[in-house]
């Protein structure tokens, strides 16, 4: 994923995460706006999933990627939201070499961080990424 700026990680996750769940047999639909807590429903056997998306290029200096859990804004930065206070069930998080987590929320322990170790290994997706379906 190479990008100059957090929009546009975020912009870019949130394609391939739409990209992943068409590509794996799921129904995507995508809010008319930003301000509910989720950034796709995606549906599959007949069963609803509120998915919020992620992005991330930065790694610890143990070479592990670490994504924010965080929602901020405003003049100053606030922040507003963390993962664990939405109503999503699903994280979805593309690393800056692609590698793609889906993470129930209910498996998050951390509120403003989460570090992409091997105890996250096993959300660790094998898929298709665009032009692979």
């Amino acid at each position: 994923m190479l990008s100059d700026c957090n929009k546009n990680i975020g912009n870019s996750s949130l394609g391939i995460a739409i990209s992943y769940f068409t590509c794996n047999g799921y129904t995507v639909s995508i809010p008319l706006n930003d301000t509910q807590d989720y950034d796709l429903i995606v549906e599959k056997d007949f069963q609803l999933y509120r998915v919020q998306v992620k992005g991330t290029s930065f790694k610890t200096r143990y070479g592990v990627y670490q994504v924010a859990l965080k929602s901020a804004g405003g003049t100053k930065g606030m922040v507003y939201k963390t993962v664990k206070d939405t109503n999503a069930e699903l994280l979805f998080v593309v690393t800056g070499d692609n590698r793609l987590y889906l993470i129930p929320v209910s498996e998050i322990k951390n509120s403003y961080t989460l570090n992409l170790g091997k105890e996250y290994n096993k959300y660790l997706l094998i898929a298709p990424l665009v032009g692979n379906c």
